[in-house]
């Protein structure tokens, strides 16, 4: 799917949306990323295979390890 170098995360991959746009669309709120992630600027995602995740605002939950 992704022809970039290094390669995009997956939609599998708790990066996912790391991956480059391909397309946005700022006046309806959402971006089209290379790993065929949907992701809207409520930070909420819908994947590829029609799983969504619910918004996630607030601190990286990696942080909140430390």
């Amino acid at each position: 799917m992704c022809q970039h170098q290094p390669t995009c995360p997956s939609a599998e991959a708790t990066d996912r949306e790391a991956a480059r746009i391909l397309a946005c669309f700022p006046e309806q709120g959402w971006s089209l990323l290379c790993n065929g992630v949907i992701v809207f600027e409520d930070t909420g995602e819908l994947l590829p295979d029609g799983r969504t995740i619910a918004p996630h605002r607030g601190p990286a939950r990696h942080a909140l390890a430390a």
